[in-house]
């Protein structure tokens, strides 16, 4: 048995078949350029406000990529938690993240293989009741027992 397992962290026996877990984070100014200073994308629409009022947008916007990191948090954190591997996502974006907007990040288990500590989530991320971000991932999940 591992005894160090973190709190939190839901190991591959103790998952079950639509169990959710999520955070709410208000996207700001400061996390926008942060993550363009991590990525390296300084596309102007997101930085830039009178480049952007010129856009589809009508406005600067979050990047697609710090929206699914919210999931990426959920997950790593939550569920299953600390010690999950990422093996595969896959995302949709449906509609903008803009500086100041309260984002709802949720995972729900949509399907479970224990022998191969697999476990299939359905990914979202809504604003304002809309969502934003749509798509699935396949990650491994933390057990109990030594491989």
């Amino acid at each position: 048995m591992l005894d160090n397992l973190p709190r939190g962290t839901i190991c591959i026996e103790d998952i079950e078949m639509g169990m959710v877990r999520y955070l709410r984070k208000t996207v700001t100014d400061e996390d926008i350029e942060k993550f363009a200073q991590v990525s390296t994308d300084r596309n102007p629409v997101h930085l830039d406000e009178e480049y952007a009022q010129e856009t589809m947008f009508q406005g600067r916007i979050a990047h697609g990529m710090l929206t699914a990191g919210l999931v990426s948090a959920v997950i790593g954190e939550q569920l299953p938690g600390h010690g999950t591997i990422y093996m595969s996502q896959s995302l949709k974006f449906l509609g903008p993240v803009r500086p100041g907007d309260l984002v709802l990040a949720e995972v729900e288990v949509t399907g479970i293989e224990i022998d191969k500590r697999r476990v299939k989530l359905d990914c979202r991320c809504i604003v304002d009741d809309k969502k934003v971000l749509v798509g699935e991932a396949v990650v491994m999940a933390p057990s109990r027992k030594f491989d």
